[in-house]
């Protein structure tokens, strides 16, 4: 082991000793099962889809729980197959194109891609605004697909971001037409993590906030997930009656304030009774 692997300090896999440390993950350690590293490099994904602006094998390993050498390693080998991109200037790992080539083809399995892209589109030339499309996936949000509107100020939850359900409208939706058990247990046990001074963090408000949703049959975010931004947003429907994604339109504060965008609410609504008919339902 390196000194810099037994103090926890980054290393740069361009130096030729560490060249060789992702040979080195493909074989486990003694006792050590490939299905278990298999496991451990598929949490190491999950970890950095949870920070989208990278983070460094130092972070990672403590956030996983790993020895940093394991870790490391496992890095060097996604590295390799392209599942994780190393960006050597700020010592910091991203999901790398792969991933985003197996979420679309994902994507474009369950329909999302090619037949709500028009819905999209056609919704963006009538606000002049940015419209996303989520869905749930375990904790988080997943968009799944985006216009940008045409304005020159961009949206940044592009396809493939994981979102907090709490702060953002489109996840407030998704945890409001939830199945009844789902629903329940996210009000209890879904993490209330600020990510401004606006977010709800109160388990109680939270509750309050979900109940008024249903209520009106639209959520909104006004600053909670990011200063500057509001957006309203209306679930996707199964037979059912249960969200299995839900559609927003995304605005900076600037441009439009919150009545204007809750006026948008009936063709939003719209929409999604036609991306109800036409998407396969999960």
């Amino acid at each position: 082991m390196s000194v810099k692997e037994a103090t926890g300090e980054d290393a740069s896999p361009a130096t030729p000793v560490e060249a060789d440390a992702p040979a080195e993950a493909a074989r486990p350690a003694k006792g050590e099962s490939r299905t278990d590293m298999v496991g451990k490099a598929l949490g190491l994904l999950v970890l950095l889809g949870d920070e989208p602006r990278g983070a460094s094998a130092a972070e990672i390993s403590r956030r996983a729980d790993l020895p940093f050498s394991t870790t490391y390693r496992l890095l060097g080998s996604l590295t390799r197959d392209g599942f994780v991109d190393y960006e050597p200037d700020g010592r910091r790992y991203h999901l790398g194109l792969r991933i985003f080539q197996l979420g679309q083809a994902v994507s474009h399995h369950h329909g999302f891609a090619g037949t709500a892209l028009p819905i999209l589109r056609r919704v963006t030339e009538q606000t002049g605004e940015a419209t996303i499309l989520s869905v749930r996936d375990g904790i988080h949000h997943l968009t799944v697909n985006k216009v940008d509107g045409p304005q020159t100020f961009r949206v940044t939850s592009d396809p493939g971001h994981l979102g907090a359900l709490h702060t953002t409208s489109v996840g407030k939706a998704l945890v409001a037409f939830a199945e009844k058990e789902d629903r329940e247990r996210l009000l209890e046990e879904l993490p209330l993590e600020p990510l401004t001074a606006l977010s709800i963090t109160d388990r109680d408000a939270f509750r309050a906030e979900i109940e008024r949703v249903r209520r009106q049959g639209y959520a909104v975010m006004d600053e909670e997930n990011e200063l500057g931004m509001r957006a309203v947003a209306v679930p996707v429907f199964n037979s059912q009656g249960i969200a299995f994604a839900s559609l927003a339109t995304a605005v900076p504060v600037f441009r439009l304030s919150m009545e204007a965008l809750v006026a948008l609410v009936p063709l939003l609504q719209a929409a999604a009774v036609e991306l109800s008919a036409r998407l396969p339902q999960r």
